[in-house]
């Protein structure tokens, strides 16, 4: 009797798997005939003789041997025929020719059998998780969804979903200022499914573009009924992102759809992306637009494209560079970001027109040769080349101190003012 409670429990067993896995019952039903069928064809090499009957309403299984009834003597294959005097033992009508069906005890196939099957269930059911797993988010790739924190590491987050499915979210993929407690709520856009080795890992992510635009798409009608089209987006996880709009109906504002009265449509995504500040322009074809548009709110005075090098050169006012370029750099490079163009911003100053220039070697008198050198290292070889130049570029890209840019500075402007 033991052994039948053992066997009978691998049913259990199976039926806490269809509780927790979400697996259908056809599948449970399936699945769990296989692994019989599997363990007896291993034992007996064939499993075409036996019937194999699952009831998961009761929870129990049954199983029932097919034999030919044979000749007293006659029996070659006792798993597939009988002898005529056995067969009367179950039924005194058999006859020669008969087939006789019986019911099998599977703990009698014994303790090896009844490993085998548990280790049988165990794969089938593993390979129906991944499969599972694997089936509802290969096209979810793009959607966000909202899963529970369930274990924090150093390198990533363990979320499960509403069906106890595991997902990851990497750190990478993390705003910077994220903070998650285990048991919280993240939302998060499906980035990619990896299956290469037969094992789904679902990677979410809340830095990728795509996240800002579905968030977009949930709080902006005309974004989500598509009168409004989000044609570019750039972001700086946690810092700052520009989104290019358009709208193909002249009677839609689309920068003020998308940021609402007051900024009230963007104020949840804001708060979602850890105050991520979110600036929103109008699209355009029209490039040196664009990039004018990109760099708001810096005012552009003049920009030359250099369309084989994706390459914008773009002059300003003294009093916008620093406007375009923004703090730590991070207007100017999601700008870039935005319009695919690499961009460099020059200050135009005032006096310092179309006339001669002068080259920078003639000012070794004044400005020592080493820091002369430093400025014709990044190509500046005149004196209006590194006036129009802006004060950061030259700090960061000739490896100057700020005192010794501020002096250069002066001498240049000095000899212009003169003339």
């Amino acid at each position: 009797m033991a052994k039948k409670a053992e066997t009978v429990s691998l049913t259990d067993t199976f039926a806490e798997f269809k509780e927790t896995k979400n697996i259908d019952r056809a599948t449970l039903v399936s699945v769990l005939e296989e692994s019989f069928r599997s363990v007896i064809a291993k034992l007996f090499g064939s499993d075409e003789n036996y019937d194999v009957i699952v009831n998961p309403d009761k929870g129990d299984f049954e199983i029932y041997r097919n034999r030919t009834v044979v000749e007293d003597g006659g029996v070659k294959d006792d798993n597939r025929e009988i002898s005529l005097t056995d067969a009367r033992q179950i039924d005194p009508d058999y006859e020669v020719g008969e087939e006789v069906s019986e019911s099998v005890d599977f703990a009698k196939f014994g303790r090896r059998a009844i490993l085998t099957l548990r280790q049988t269930l165990a794969g089938k059911i593993l390979e129906l998780e991944h499969d599972s797993l694997y089936n509802k988010y290969k096209d979810r790739v793009g959607e966000i969804v909202s899963a529970e924190v369930y274990q924090i590491w150093k390198k990533e987050m363990l979320l499960v979903d509403d069906e106890g499915n595991e997902l990851l979210l990497p750190k990478t993929e993390q705003i910077p200022s994220d903070f998650y407690r285990k048991g919280e709520a993240v939302r998060a856009v499906v980035a990619r499914v990896d299956n290469t080795t037969g094992n789904p890992k679902i990677i979410l992510s809340r830095t990728s573009p795509v996240f800002l635009q579905r968030l977009l798409e949930a709080e902006v009608p005309e974004i989500h009924d598509g009168l409004i089209t989000v044609r570019k987006i750039a972001r700086m996880p946690g810092e700052r992102a520009k989104i290019a709009v358009e709208s193909y109906d002249d009677r839609i504002d689309p920068v003020g759809a998308c940021v609402g009265v007051k900024g009230s449509r963007v104020h949840g995504i804001v708060r979602e992306l850890r105050g991520e500040n979110i600036d929103v322009i109008n699209y355009t074809q029209n490039t040196q637009l664009f990039i004018t548009r990109a760099l708001a709110p810096a005012t552009v005075n003049s920009i030359r494209l250099h369309e084989e090098e994706r390459k914008a050169e773009v002059y300003l006012a003294p009093d916008q560079v620093s406007l375009a370029i923004g703090k730590n750099g991070l207007n100017i490079k999601l700008a870039s970001m935005l319009t695919e163009y690499t961009i460099d911003v020059f200050r135009e100053v005032e006096g310092v027109g179309e006339g001669e220039d002068i080259y920078l070697d003639e000012f070794a008198g004044d400005i020592d040769p080493w820091v002369i050198d430093a400025l014709k290292g990044i190509g500046l070889e005149t004196a209006k080349d590194v006036l129009k130049t802006p004060r950061e570029t030259l700090v960061s890209r000739a490896d100057l101190e700020e005192e010794t840019v501020d002096d250069v500075l002066k001498i240049l402007s000095e000899e212009f003012e003169e003339e």
